[in-house]
């Protein structure tokens, strides 16, 4: 496939990630994960494709749900492995309106699996915090 067909791959995985999980089609979302892959977020750490589309599931409820804008992913491709790091906004309701929730970046683990691409690590690092379990990406 070569790095820009791995790259644009990756790309279409983060994509399907925020447009599954606001369109609360969770059983879709958590194929996004490899079986072992851990979720690390607000200090916690969620283990397994499972328990990470529980605990997201749970928690966004079709009331909770907004858009999530990513931007700019920053892919770094190593044969079968890759490294992103996505910086993102959450656009949810408040009051009888819409306002950004949460922003900050993504800090993904991926790994190729057949012909896609899947999470073993996604870190959600908001902003003004630090990675907990991530790299900083490349300067």
């Amino acid at each position: 496939m070569g790095i820009e067909g791995d790259e644009e791959e990756i790309r279409r995985t983060l994509t399907r990630y925020c447009q599954l999980c606001d369109d609360g089609r969770f059983a879709e979302w958590g194929e996004l994960f490899t079986s072992d892959a851990r979720f690390w977020v607000m200090g916690r750490a969620h283990e397994g494709r499972d328990a990470i589309r529980k605990f997201i599931e749970a928690g966004l409820p079709p009331e909770r749900r907004g858009k999530h804008v990513a931007v700019s992913p920053l892919i770094v491709v190593d044969g079968d492995e890759a490294r992103a790091w996505t910086d993102f906004v959450f656009v949810g309701q408040a009051g009888d309106g819409l306002a950004v929730t949460s922003a900050g970046r993504y800090h993904d683990h991926l790994r190729r699996d057949g012909d896609r691409w899947r999470f073993t690590l996604r870190e959600i690092v908001f902003l003004g915090e630090a990675p907990e379990v991530s790299d900083l990406p490349p300067a």
